[in-house]
């Protein structure tokens, strides 16, 4: 079970370097290829029913291009993660980890911010020899 929950803390620090460096490739490389990403509009819309799909299903190259676009429109500022929680399935290919983050992006140009603050819902199934991100909850304050 300790090498599972390393496995999984290896791919949530994956993405935040990926996020640090905005190294879309990186960021790209803990995704399933059955990833999906529901986001709510506000990190305070905890009803479902509101959330939005912005990318679909994952598709390499449209999320590639989506997040090369994201990378030149924006500037980080921090990003602060902090797992609270890594639960895995009594079968071990299952795994969920909860992260609290408070990401900050300043758009180039025009200064506005994009606030990402809250806790998350990482969602990783064991696909052969690695594990991948099958579904993320957007950011949500509770």
């Amino acid at each position: 079970m300790k090498e599972i929950e390393r496995r999984i803390q290896e791919i949530v620090d994956r993405e935040t370097r990926a996020w640090d460096t905005q190294d879309v490739d990186l960021l790209l490389s803990i995704f399933h290829e059955d990833m999906v990403w529901p986001w709510p509009e506000k990190n305070t819309d905890h009803d479902p029913a509101n959330w939005v799909m912005v990318l679909g299903r994952f598709d390499h190259d449209r999320w590639k291009e989506f997040y090369t676009k994201f990378f030149e429109q924006y500037r980080l500022v921090h990003n602060r993660r902090e797992i609270e929680k890594i639960a895995i399935s009594e079968q071990n290919d299952g795994a969920l980890a909860v992260v609290d983050i408070d990401t900050l992006w300043v758009n180039r140009e025009t200064g506005e911010e994009n606030h990402w603050k809250g806790r998350t819902s990482k969602v990783y199934s064991l696909v052969g020899p690695e594990w991948k991100m099958t579904m993320h909850t957007g950011v949500l304050q509770y």
